[in-house]
């Protein structure tokens, strides 16, 4: 298990510079794979404590990575001296256990990484198989990094292309087709638990993405009509309960309203549990079901007698037969992730060449130049004709030695450091 530093050493050595190369580019998280729903809120980071977290990211002069925090993961990208210091950011962040992290977490680096987030972004990675909202995620939490100057070109590059094969792969294979969704799971466990759903009173606390989402799925699966929205801004409730023919109620009637329901659906995504306890102590029977991450309805619900209380791993145990029909997509996937990321992993070697080879070119420049001027000191000549040659030259070299690099992947590091050296170009490739 890791020890971690003390702050003042931990300071020391987050200064001290590093290289961008791959190998100092970690993935570090914890996932439903080995937490529960409990253990990952803990961990959740919102937007607040994100930007907390990227500018005390940047005084440790880190300035290429971002985070990714959902219902059923908390993950940080970047590059860093050492996996650890990102993992500390993260504890730092959410005031977490570091210690419990480190025992829950997993690490990537180099390529393990760059491939895990492709798998992340492709929804091969999700919970529920194909789920197509990550990339969603993905995509805002990128943006809200580099909107703080925390975004570098590596990654950009990279979220870029998961973007791109994640359509591609939404497009073109299975591997999300059907409705399979932690909002869509609630449906059909409402389905199978509450069936005469259609003449029960439903209250929906929290009218977010997921919020929205299940309401709609309720209404159209279900024939649900019967819901009334609650939100802590009653404008949005209200608003969308208009649009869909629905009802709305203040904040200040959320206690009565909860009472009154059958079914509770809370996706309120508060720090703090909203529904609690005493809310429903002395309540007629009801389900109730939690999606959000922290839990948003007190553990001590689920223990009133009267009360089945569903949080969002429960939900995730829903099965659904389209599951299988993806299952049978995944190698389809697997190929054009490793088609992109191939292409991904080529131009970053690429880059680093590219500093080398642009040296090249400069130096061969410079001596075009020095060769003319001694032409014009000295017989007669044609100058346009003679500089037009040379420059030909010049690019026709270039072209050349690119074009062996780039035939010859397993030996470009061997011969750019050739060529490095044969023209003395100054660059630096550690």
């Amino acid at each position: 298990m890791p020890v971690f530093l003390q702050p003042e050493a931990y300071m020391e050595i987050m200064q001290v510079s590093y290289s961008k190369d791959i190998t100092n580019f970690h993935s570090i998280g914890i996932n439903y794979k080995k937490t529960d729903a409990a253990i990952r809120g803990r961990f959740a980071i919102n937007q607040a404590q994100y930007g907390h977290l990227l500018e005390q990211a940047k005084a440790l002069q880190l300035d290429d990575l971002f985070v990714l925090s959902t219902c059923n993961r908390t993950e940080i990208y970047g590059f860093a001296p050492s996996a650890q210091q990102l993992m500390e950011l993260i504890c730092k962040a959410t005031n977490g256990d570091c210690n419990l992290f480190a025992q829950l977490a997993y690490i990537r680096s180099g390529e393990d990484a760059v491939k895990h987030l492709y798998q992340v972004g492709t929804g091969l990675d999700s919970q529920i198989l194909g789920d197509y909202e990550i990339i969603g995620q993905l995509r805002t939490a990128s943006r809200f990094a580099k909107a703080n100057g925390c975004l570098g070109g590596f990654l950009e590059r990279l979220v870029n292309s998961v973007l791109q094969v994640s359509k591609l792969i939404k497009n073109e294979t299975g591997l999300s087709a059907g409705t399979v969704s932690v909002a869509f799971a609630a449906v059909r466990l409402l389905e199978k638990k509450v069936p005469d759903i259609q003449h029960k009173k439903v209250v929906l606390l929290g009218v977010g993405k997921i919020g929205r989402n299940t309401c709609k799925n309720m209404m159209e699966y279900l024939g649900v009509k019967d819901i009334t929205l609650i939100n802590r801004t009653e404008a949005v409730a209200a608003e969308f309960a208009g649009l869909h023919g629905l009802q709305s109620a203040p904040w200040q009637a959320l206690v009565p309203a909860l009472q009154q329901a059958d079914v509770i659906l809370v996706a309120s995504n508060a720090p703090q549990p909203t529904v609690l306890a005493s809310h429903l102590q002395a309540a007629t029977p009801k389900l109730v079901i939690d999606l959000s991450i922290p839990f948003n309805v007190e553990p001590a619900v689920g223990e009133l007698p009267h009360i089945t209380l569903v949080n969002v791993d429960e939900l995730s145990k829903v099965q659904d037969e389209t599951l299988q029909m993806r299952m049978q997509e995944v190698p389809k996937a697997l190929a054009m992730i490793d088609e992109h990321m191939a292409e991904f992993l080529y131009w970053y070697k690429m880059r680093k060449h590219a500093v080398v080879l642009k040296a090249v070119k400069d130096k061969l420049q410079e001596i075009h130049t020095r060769e003319i001027q001694q032409q014009k000191n000295g017989a007669s000549y044609d100058l346009e004709d003679m500089e037009e040659v040379s420059s030909r030259i010049i690019q026709k070299m270039i072209n050349l030695m690119a074009g062996k690099v780039r035939k010859e992947t397993g030996k470009s590091d061997q011969y750019i450091a050739m060529i490095n050296d044969i023209f003395e170009t100054g660059i630096n490739q550690d």
